[in-house]
């Protein structure tokens, strides 16, 4: 795995690596829950989050949308005084927008495992099958209210619609969209309208992928951004449709060193659904 060869590898775990901590770290898994039943790293806890979206990143929402998190991955044992890893069947998506989220609630030692469950039965890891079902729950006993995750959040690890309506007249900023050319291009549509913001590169997220999954060698996903114009000296805004693959993307460029990256928590799903959003067609003539 070329996960060593990144400069920055804060947010960043090898098979290799998790294999010498299990034990110490809590392990989340993010894949479906049929996946998880069939075969998971031992002592995980799953939590899937797939669906969880926010289609309106004004002050209130984000704060509900953040507080939703904040207990969510509390319930499942998450504490900000023990490292975390969160994993997928490969350096996936899921998993990436669950650690972009624990750094923005402010979790201290968050990573993903590169090459997810591939990577880590590759390299001779183990997973072991749910034997069981969880009993089901005594009607005349309340659950107990799991405490919620503490920390400081940190807001600059995200953007809102106001931070991209601001980047698009920002030579400092860079927006990034990093869905299918289709959706870019607006020949497929995902929201009420379809296109790009203006200004922005395209950049598919997989390309900084290889064949199993896994992060690209450092320097060759570094030629990639660069060559496309997404240099470290700028404050970067992926984007995607959810939030989820533009996830990915702020891991792969905060991994490569770049200090300002902003992942857009909204994404298209918000943007493309608003009357005051400013939306180009590539190829086409006239912003709409």
């Amino acid at each position: 795995m070329p996960t060593d060869d990144f400069p920055n590898r804060k947010y960043l775990i090898s098979p290799r690596e998790l294999a010498e901590r299990l034990g110490s770290v809590t392990l989340v898994d993010l894949r479906p829950a049929e996946d998880f039943a069939l075969g998971h790293i031992e002592a995980s806890r799953h939590l899937d989050l797939y669906g969880v979206s926010l289609n309106d990143s004004s002050e209130a929402p984000l704060a509900a949308f953040l507080s939703v998190f904040r207990t969510l991955f509390g319930a499942r044992g998450v504490r900000g005084d023990k490292p975390v890893v969160i994993y997928d069947h490969e350096t996936g998506e899921r998993a990436a927008r669950a650690v972009w989220l624990l750094a923005v609630l402010g979790h201290p030692d968050v990573r993903i495992l590169d090459g997810g469950t591939l990577a880590w039965t590759a390299s001779g890891g183990k997973l072991v099958r749910l034997t069981a079902a969880p009993p089901p729950p005594d009607p005349t006993k309340a659950p107990p209210t799991p405490p919620p995750l503490k920390g400081t959040p940190d807001l600059e690890l995200l953007a809102t619609r106001f931070d991209v309506h601001r980047a698009i007249e920002d030579e400092g900023t860079v927006i990034v969209d990093v869905r299918r050319e289709s959706e870019y291009r607006g020949t497929e549509r995902r929201a009420r309208r379809a296109g790009t913001v203006p200004g922005a590169v395209h950049v598919f997220w997989r390309e900084h992928l290889d064949e199993r999954g896994a992060f690209r060698p450092a320097d060759e996903i570094r030629r990639l951004y660069v060559s496309r114009g997404v240099t470290p000296d700028k404050t970067v805004i992926p984007l995607c449709h959810g939030g989820y693959r533009s996830a990915n993307t702020f891991l792969a460029l905060k991994s490569l060193g770049y200090p300002r990256v902003r992942n857009y928590v909204g994404s298209w799903a918000e943007w493309g659904s608003r009357d005051d959003s400013k939306i180009v067609v590539p190829g086409s003539r006239e912003a709409t």
